[in-house]
C-alpha cells in the first residue's frame, strides 16, 4: 500500500513479440497484482521501431488498467509526434536533460519544453538522474510531477522496501 507504482522496464523486443503480451495480462491477472499500481516503460527508441505494434501493445495493458510511461524522452529525431500517437500515460524525461537543468538554460528550457507539451497532452512527467539539490529545486519550480535519481532515494534491494510481514511473492 505504501508503494504508488512499480515501474517495469520493456524491451523493443517484448512489444514485438507475440507471447510476451498475453503471458503478462496472464500473469497480472493469476497473482492478483492490482493493474493500476502497475507503470510499463519503454524506451522511446524501442516504440518507434514498431509503432503499430507499440500502440497495440499499450492500449491493452491500458484498458487492463496499468499505466504507461515512454521513457528517455527527448532523443528521438520527432519526439513530440509520438505524444499524438501512443496510448501514454507519462513522459519520462531524459536524465541527459536534466543532469546540468541547474546550470543550462538550455537544459532548463527543453525540460520545461517537454513538461508544457506534456501537460497539454494530459501526461504527466518524470525527471530521470536527479542528482543534486539544486536540480531539485528546478524542477519543482518547472511543476514536474515525480522524480528519479540518487537525491530521492539510492536504489536497494526490494525487501529492503517492505515492511515486516509483508512479504511480496517473487516468481523465481
Amino acid at each position: 500500500d505504501r508503494i504508488h507504482a512499480w515501474h517495469i522496464n520493456l524491451s523493443g523486443q517484448s512489444v514485438d513479440c507475440n507471447t510476451v503480451l498475453p503471458d503478462l495480462i496472464e500473469r497480472i491477472r493469476s497473482r492478483g497484482v492490482p493493474p493500476e499500481k502497475l507503470c510499463f516503460e519503454i524506451t522511446e527508441s524501442a516504440a518507434i521501431t514498431s509503432l503499430e505494434e507499440a500502440r497495440e501493445f499499450f492500449t491493452a495493458l491500458r484498458d487492463l488498467g496499468c499505466q504507461i510511461a515512454l521513457d528517455d524522452f527527448g532523443k528521438g529525431l520527432s519526439t513530440f509526434d509520438y505524444l499524438k500517437q501512443l496510448p501514454v500515460d507519462l513522459v519520462k524525461i531524459d536524465g541527459g536533460f536534466v543532469r546540468e537543468l541547474a546550470h543550462s538554460e538550455l537544459d532548463h528550457a527543453m525540460v520545461r519544453s517537454v513538461h508544457e507539451i506534456a501537460r497539454v497532452a494530459g501526461l504527466e512527467t518524470i525527471a530521470e538522474s536527479v542528482e543534486s539539490v539544486e536540480v531539485l529545486i528546478r524542477l519543482k519550480q518547472i511543476g514536474i510531477d515525480y522524480l528519479q535519481g540518487h537525491i530521492i532515494h539510492n536504489p536497494v534491494r526490494l525487501r529492503e522496501l517492505v515492511l515486516p510481514g509483508n512479504e511480496i511473492e517473487t516468481p523465481v
